[in-house]
């Protein structure tokens, strides 16, 4: 059969169909080219998709898996601080109150009080006196932002947006960890007075 006798537009068509040589069906040669070409395309597709899900695996596996570990929530069993000549000393009184959360998603907050606080003796926060201001500030530790975990320094990373000390506003503090089963706990930075506090906390049940 000629394509001359084919409807405008459809001359190719008689190369996508099988065609009967000496009682045997033969496939076109330009099918057969066509078939080998998209095996050809989605083997290169499959083998670009296993390389690249083996190199996110291997990019971080270890930080998955222990950043995933932290995550949930904490309560505060002490706060403490190391003197410099080795003694412990309390930081935030007898029976400190707190609670620490870290989310799936790297955001996290940290909310540490001392147990007995002083009240303003006005009941108006923007009338208290110096020395109340000053234990205010003084009883508390809060902040909040985003955080990442080092599992080989041994590390937490916090992103700090905001903080009870306006000074902490957007910093980054690194934490150096420790972690025992449902036990976790990290040393803050070193203290102009040259104490180290110490967050202990255990895992929320």
């Amino acid at each position: 059969m000629s394509s001359t006798f084919l409807p405008a537009g459809q001359e190719n068509i008689i190369f996508a169909q099988p065609c009967v040589e000496n009682n045997q069906i033969v496939r076109p040669r330009g099918a057969c080219y066509i078939s080998r070409m998209k095996i050809r395309y989605f083997s290169l597709l499959a083998l670009f998709c296993m390389a690249t899900l083996a190199a996110t695996a291997q990019s971080s596996p270890a930080a998955t898996a222990h950043s995933s570990s932290i995550v949930g929530t904490w309560v505060l069993t002490g706060a403490y601080k190391i003197l410099p000549d080795g003694m412990r000393a309390s930081d935030y009184g007898d029976n400190p109150h707190g609670l620490v959360i870290f989310t799936s998603d790297g955001h996290y907050s940290v909310q540490i009080y001392r147990a007995n606080r002083l009240n303003f003796s006005s009941g108006d926060k923007s009338k208290g006196t110096a020395e109340e201001y000053k234990e205010a500030c003084l009883s508390t530790s809060v902040h909040f932002g985003t955080y990442s975990v080092d599992p080989v320094k041994h590390t937490i990373t916090f992103h700090v947006d905001r903080a009870s000390f306006p000074n902490e506003d957007d910093t980054t503090q690194v934490r150096p960890y420790q972690m025992n089963g449902s036990k976790l706990s990290w040393k803050v930075a070193r203290r102009p007075d040259g104490s180290v506090p110490v967050t202990v906390l255990h895992r929320f049940q």
